[in-house]
């Protein structure tokens, strides 16, 4: 019987379009891949080497070039292709995208062995290899090319890490045929540095391109300079030979006087040429300069002492108008049948990108030095990040960068030559919508969807870049009438004057800052300034008011809803004024987190979040992070959120101040649970509780409050003791280290210092080791420091058990004997006089001077040692609870318990207010200046700063004296 006919749809069905050579090679006399009589894959592995030919750029090249290499290798190389998945896809892939790279592993058959393993461990560049010859370079450089396309191809590495790692083997390359002129020639005459420029500068190297660079020389000891000049210039020409050889032209045509300028110059020969004729562009061009290889310290030299030439190059009259003209020159060199298909300087292309980046750079760079990157996305990134450019339009612009580089790419390896022009032709743009993991569908076959893609993405970088690049950077809000409210320089100095400013100068150089210009941003600033600094003016620093305000608008001025919140919701723009000009605290968490201004639109969402809600929105935000930090980071962003909530609260009156230290301890709480849940994961599964001591445990934590937490743990059965605690240490200790690392939040001190034997015993212990101590060694300090615990995280049933624990200590049977009453006068009088810090004044210490917190705390807590065995409603680790649980049970009289209850809550309002006022923590209330007048502007109700000192004095000293009756009467 003759064998079935094999019809082109049964191979058609794998991309093959040259059904007879498909065949040939497929078949049993080629690579075995096809069962010609069952027009069907000849086994599974077949089926799987079939299928991943489909996914080729151009299938029949793929399988092409895969039976030529194992015509030359061996079936050593059908073996491994049709074993290692990981190899056949990054083989595979490289054949069917690129003829160049498949006759070259033809022709190195061996070559194929470099996409065996893990391909991501290996070092960059030539660190295992020998590139000491220009041989063994030529031969190095296309072995970690091909490991780079390879990646590229799998999706193993982004279009940013392909462009990092080919800029990295460019760097190794120059250094390499550096070192090896340096071999044939010697070096000890010059300095030589090798300075990137272009798209090697920038970290974003394509596979076929120039690689553009600056030679900076420095004659060596006595040298004269003519001589290391000359030396310089030779290794240098010898160095862009051998890279030629071997990989890429290098391009020196960037340096001063282009190609008839000298190769290599000296410093002071660049600064010289920079500052007398360099143009525009010329200092455009350097926003992309990087040393590279050679001398590195030179090379940093070099730019550092470039850079104030560089950042004033914006300030020449004819810059921007010249960086235009520049763009529009490029433009209409293109010749006109392929300006709609250049993908690199064609309308829409990679030059529109990179033009209104640098642009931005040049202009914006000058005073914010985020933007002084030679990175076109990392200078796209800060460029969002300052408020210079959008978040939707810059995201758009970093998609379309994205998208652009890897048609590039792909275009580049097609044949490995140096294009940016998409093809025209049906066949060429197939492939090309191939390579670029198109495929056809229902809806529309692949062209289509390229071309979609393309079309769209091309469409979102002219629009933008001519919105960034001839046009204000941003359209924040709708144009509104402002001539009435426009502040011209003159009144706005009068006003300032008026109004109390202390540098009415510098006032003036913020408002011009916030108003100058014909923008909309600007009118609309006009329009809300006015009412502004009437608000600034009722503080008692209003300079400070408007300079905090100045940085918030230069941090989110540009963002669309910024200023349209401020004139349009109406409380939010008076409420933002007050708040800047009396807290840096608040100043600074907003200016790490700008959209919680939002916050300030509706009380509603001032209100403190429950403890339930602030758990399960920390916990969510960790579960979305695999890696520790990020989900750490992601909870104290949460945290700045809160703290920025709770604090806006407290400063507008909203909370008082059980419910600020309320809302203070469930975010503490919240963090922690939520830190625990990460770290716990980190050791052996066993019950681990936080007790929460101190202020946190009993829930009335301030601003500047550490979390004072006592660990405590319970091996499950049949785990070990030693492995027990070495689980529990590593929880606690990763716990410590992820909150107390440096960030823009405020800090989260987690201190354990009140555990038995304080520093100096186990940061953690188990509950066996704590009813040990507790039972053999405490003190009455101890006892005293449990009547604040409370489970904040953890094992509940474990934090149950312990608290039983603590019972049994903290309300001891009896109540206190006279030698304990005695030891706990005596630690208060050592308190008094011991740990008042040096200079404090203690009439207004609001923590440890007279009538402080200090003095109200130690009170409650002796009546709650006596008689908490026998009350049990002063068993709470609240202090008002406690408070009112002594006066109601007859403990106290209500006259003195009265005034313990205002001097604890007027000390507790004023050093959280210090802490909002002066962005630190602080204890002690001045005399004078404008902390005291902040603290009576916010606390007393508009009453002169002095008569607010008087009250605090007064309400403090009554306090004192209920505190000495107590204790004198125990």
């Amino acid at each position: 019987m003759d064998p079935i006919k094999v019809t082109p749809a049964h191979l058609a069905r794998f991309g093959f379009t040259d059904n007879e050579r498909t065949e040939a090679m497929a078949g049993p006399d080629g690579l075995r891949l096809w069962d010609p009589v069952a027009r069907r894959p000849a086994d599974d592995d077949a089926s799987a080497v079939l299928d991943t030919l489909y996914f080729a750029a151009d299938p029949d090249l793929a399988l092409f070039q895969l039976h030529r290499l194992v015509e030359v290798a061996g079936e050593e190389v059908r073996a491994a292709v049709v074993e290692d998945k990981a190899l056949r896809r990054r083989l595979i892939g490289t054949l069917g995208v690129s003829a160049t790279l498949g006759d070259l592993l033809v022709a190195n058959p061996d070559d194929w062995r470099e996409l065996l393993g893990e391909q991501n461990k290996r070092a960059a560049g030539y660190s295992t290899r020998d590139v000491s010859t220009v041989p063994l370079l030529r031969s190095g450089y296309r072995r970690e090319l091909l490991r780079i396309v390879a990646a590229d191809l799998t999706a193993a590495a982004d279009v940013e890490v392909t462009m990092r790692r080919l800029t990295e083997l460019a760097d190794a390359t120059l250094q390499a045929a550096l070192a090896i002129a340096v071999a044939e020639r010697g070096s000890d005459e010059v300095r030589l540095a090798v300075v990137a420029m272009g798209k090697c500068g920038g970290c974003e190297l394509n596979y076929v391109s120039d690689v553009d660079v600056v030679f900076v020389a420095e004659p060596v000891g006595e040298t004269d300079t003519e001589t290391a000049m000359r030396a310089g210039s030779a290794l240098a020409a010898r160095m862009m030979e051998i890279c030629g050889f071997v990989a890429w032209p290098v391009d020196a045509a960037l340096r001063p006087e282009g190609s008839r300028g000298a190769l290599v110059r000296t410093v002071a020969s660049h600064l010289a040429y920079y500052r007398k004729w360099a143009k525009t562009w010329e200092f455009q061009a350097l926003l992309k300069a990087r040393p590279a290889a050679g001398d590195l310290e030179l090379g940093q030299h070099w730019l550092a002492e470039l850079q104030p030439l560089i950042w004033s190059a914006a300030e020449r009259p004819e810059a921007v108008d010249e960086v235009r003209a520049m763009r529009r020159r490029i433009i209409e060199a293109i010749p006109r049948a392929e300006v709609d298909r250049e993908i690199k300087r064609g309308p829409g292309g990679l030059r529109d990108i990179e033009f209104a980046v640098q642009l931005l750079q040049l202009v914006h760079g000058r005073a914010d030095e985020s933007l002084r990157t030679p990175t076109t996305l990392a200078a796209l990134r800060a460029l969002i990040e300052g408020g210079y450019v959008g978040l939707a339009d810059g995201e758009a612009l970093l998609r379309a960068y994205r998208f652009l580089r890897v048609v590039e790419h792909r275009l580049q390896l097609q044949r490995l030559r140096r294009t940016h022009t998409v093809p025209d032709d049906p066949a060429g743009l197939r492939w090309l919508a191939h390579a670029l993991g198109h495929r056809p569908n229902a809806a529309r076959d692949a062209v289509e969807s390229f071309r979609t893609e393309w079309v769209r993405h091309a469409g979102e970088v002219r629009r933008l870049h001519a919105k960034l690049f001839y046009r204000p950077l941003l359209e924040a809000v709708a144009r509104v009438p402002s001539e009435q409210l426009r502040l011209t320089p003159d009144a706005a100095r009068a006003r300032l004057d008026v109004l109390g400013f202390a540098d009415p100068a510098g006032a003036l150089r913020h408002i011009e800052a916030l108003t100058g210009g014909l923008s909309r941003t600007a009118a609309i600033q006009r329009q809300l300034l006015p009412a502004l600094l009437s608000e600034f003016a009722d503080a008692p620093e209003p300079d400070r008011g408007l300079l905090a305000y100045r940085q918030v608008s230069e941090k989110v001025g540009n963002t669309p809803w910024y200023l349209r919140l401020l004139r349009d919701e109406g409380p939010v723009a008076l409420r933002l004024a007050r708040l800047l000009a009396l807290s840096r605290y608040v100043t600074d968490l907003l200016i790490h987190d700008p959209e919680a201004l939002r916050l300030l639109a509706d009380d509603t969402e001032l209100v403190p979040r429950s403890a339930a809600t602030l758990t399960e929105g920390f916990a969510a935000a960790a579960a979305r992070h695999p890696d520790p930090e990020s989900a750490i980071n992601a909870v104290r962003a949460l945290r700045r959120r809160e703290l920025f909530r709770i604090a806006c609260a407290d400063l507008l009156g909203l909370l008082d101040v059980t419910a600020v230290g309320d809302a203070l301890s469930s975010v503490i709480d919240a963090t922690l649970r939520a830190t625990l849940g990460v770290t716990a994961a980190l050791a052996a599964p066993l019950d681990f509780a936080i007790i929460g001591m101190g202020r946190l445990g009993g829930a009335e934590a301030s601003y500047p409050s550490d979390a004072d937490v006592l660990f405590v743990y319970e091996a499950p059965p049949g785990m070990a003791d030693d492995a027990a605690s070495k689980a529990a240490l590593t929880i606690a200790e990763e716990l410590r280290s992820l909150l107390s690392r440096p960030a823009h939040d405020p800090p989260l001190g987690v201190d354990a210092d009140l555990r038995p034997e304080g520093r100096q015993g186990p940061l953690v212990r188990s509950l066996g080791a704590f009813q040990q101590y507790y039972t053999r060694w405490s003190k009455i300090w101890e006892a005293q420091a449990l009547l604040r615990a409370r489970l904040v995280a953890g094992s509940e049933s474990l934090g149950a058990r312990v608290l039983e624990l603590a019972d049994t200590k903290r309300y001891p049977d009896g109540g206190l004997t006279r030698e304990q009453i005695h030891e706990i006068r005596r630690l208060k009088a050592r308190v008094d006089s011991e740990r008042l810090p040096r200079g404090a004044d203690p009439a207004t210490h609001t923590k440890l001077g007279r009538g402080g917190l200090a003095d109200v705390e130690w009170t409650v807590q002796l009546l709650q040692l006596q008689h908490g065995h026998a009350v049990p409603a002063l068993r709470t680790p609240r202090t008002l609870q406690a408070l009112a649980a002594a006066t109601e049970s007859g403990l106290l009289d209500r006259a003195a318990a009265a005034e313990l209850e205002a001097a604890w809550r007027q000390a507790s309002r004023v050093r959280n207010l210090l802490t909002l006022v002066r962005g630190r923590a602080t204890d002690q209330l001045p005399r004078q200046g404008p902390d005291l007048a902040a603290a009576a502007s916010v606390l007393g109700g508009g009453v002169e700063p002095q008569e607010f000192l008087d009250d605090y004095l007064r309400v403090a000293r009554r306090a004192r004296g209920a505190v000495e009756r107590i204790f004198d009467g125990a």
